[in-house]
């Protein structure tokens, strides 16, 4: 900034180019740059907390020999999936290094999506540890179990009290899926038996020691977390500004969430573990939201629940267009709103715990605070064209909010190029990648990222979310999940 220092060393001193009087409309640009400084300084504290909390991270190393590993099961929820996407997911569940006969994959479609089905059928002769289980409208008689279980369980809220009180007309969406399969697995288990639950997307693809992290880290705490990488990092300049944000949150941000059991944290909807008698005994999924992820991470939280990070990803496809990203943006919004308002109240959380549960929303929900720093900067970086004047304490605040921005883009590049390695070869590779989201086009994203952000805040206020809207996968890491190296990546730490 071209300003030199009147006053200095009194915060009533101010940072003056040539004048100090400053016209109506210059007073205007200065309240709304100093709004945006302030607003800029809590973000950076709400950075500064969630980096401070301890990491909990869990290592495939520890797993219990072969003849004690718990018997894992994963759901796999689909809709209207190809079927050479499938193929490479199930690629990938072939190569896990678990016992072949304490594990197995149960696929979740909806009754009437039957390209689907015919798929994994095609797909189950190919891979033997596939099953399939259909999933019927709410009105069949098998769902009488979950029905049963929802009235004996006064921790299923949403069943009891609020605008959705017994009501069985479940909304179409992985979650309806996702309770259909618990229960029916419940209720097909004999009694005292217990086994680990997890869970993937169509696209997910986990790592050979997958499973054994999960029993590793299922010796010391409740529920597992693996984090995740896209593969598809330079298939178009959407995907890489989409594959970003699950590089400063699922790779760097996230981990941060187990804080040795002190801090409300949510799960990311794929690569999470639960046992199965948690799960049941906490009342399963909740239906009404639209995305059960964060609820059902802090509702294990306020039970006491804790939670360890495996850090070896899973590796998923982000969508190649900014339209389809958009869209898979705006439910995640929507369903944060909804996670942070009434299940916080029926879940008995203190003010100070709302408060921490918040801090997970922060960050993505203060990027619309770009909308009003970037023209304002730009303001304040012309002072010395327009005769203007700057408050010393408001300048000091605004070197320090950009010298924090700085070292914060430091780290955040320096942990995504390590993470590159994990899915790119070539080196030349990485380079275009980091060029895709060099700085200037990270601004330019967090401003379009206010487009999501105001359609999930719409879709909250009118309950909305509550249908699968799917975000289109194209089966964009065939060749990654096929290729040897995946098997051999070496994991790149990126706290």
């Amino acid at each position: 900034m071209c300003l030199t220092p009147t006053g200095a060393g009194s915060l009533e001193g101010s940072f003056q180019v040539n004048a100090i009087d400053l016209t109506s409309g210059q007073n205007v640009w200065l309240i709304l740059f100093a709004i945006a400084q302030i607003l800029y300084a809590l973000t950076f504290l709400v950075d500064f907390y969630l980096f401070s909390r301890p990491v909990n991270l869990v290592s495939a190393t520890t797993a219990p020999p072969d003849e004690a590993s718990p018997p894992i099961l994963m759901f796999y929820p689909v809709l209207h999936e190809l079927e050479e996407t499938m193929r490479t997911t199930f690629t990938a569940l072939a190569r896990m290094d678990y016992p072949k006969d304490r594990w197995r994959v149960v696929a979740i479609p909806n009754a009437d999506d039957r390209e689907t089905i015919a798929s994994l059928e095609r797909l189950r002769s190919e891979f033997g540890f596939l099953s399939i289980m259909e999933v019927p409208p709410t009105s069949d008689a098998t769902w009488d179990v979950v029905w049963k279980a929802w009235d004996q369980n006064p921790r299923a809220y949403w069943w009891r009290r609020g605008p959705h009180a017994q009501n069985r007309d479940l909304p179409p969406k992985k979650t309806r899926q996702l309770i259909y399969a618990l229960y029916r697995v419940l209720d097909e288990t004999p009694q005292g038996e217990d086994f680990l639950i997890d869970y993937i997307d169509a696209d997910s693809c986990p790592p050979p020691d997958h499973f054994r992290a999960g029993a590793a880290g299922m010796l010391k705490y409740d529920v597992l977390q693996a984090e995740n990488v896209a593969g598809n990092l330079n298939a178009s300049l959407a995907a890489s500004w989409h594959a970003f944000d699950h590089m400063a949150w699922d790779g760097r941000k996230y981990r941060h969430l187990s804080a040795d059991g002190k801090h409300p944290y949510w799960v990311l909807g794929k690569g999470v573990f639960f046992r199965a008698s948690d799960l049941q005994a906490l009342g399963g999924f909740h239906p009404w939201l639209a995305i059960e992820d964060p609820e059902v991470g802090m509702r294990f939280w306020a039970a006491g629940k804790r939670l360890g990070v495996i850090e070896e990803p899973l590796i998923e496809e982000t969508p190649l267009t900014f339209g389809r990203g958009i869209t898979q943006r705006k439910r995640w919004v929507c369903g944060f709103f909804q996670s942070l308002g009434r299940p916080l109240d029926e879940l008995d959380f203190t003010p100070v715990q709302k408060m921490k549960a918040w801090t997970n929303f922060l960050p993505c929900a203060s990027l619309w605070v770009n909308a009003l720093g970037f023209p304002t900067g730009v303001w304040a970086l012309t002072l010395g064209f327009h005769n203007a004047a700057i408050p010393a304490w408001l300048f000091w605040l605004s070197l320090i909010n950009v010298t924090l921005l700085i070292l914060t883009l430091i780290g955040l590049y320096v942990s995504t190029w390590k993470r590159t390695a994990l899915v790119l070869d070539k080196t030349s590779d990485r380079l275009i990648y980091m060029l895709k989201v060099n700085p200037l086009f990270l601004m330019i994203w967090w401003v379009v990222w206010l487009i999501p952000l105001w359609l999930g805040f719409w879709m909250f206020m009118r309950d909305g979310g509550l249908v699968w809207e799917r975000t289109e996968k194209i089966n964009a890491n065939e060749a990654l999940i096929r290729s040897e190296r995946r098997g051999q990546a070496s994991i790149v730490s990126g706290s």
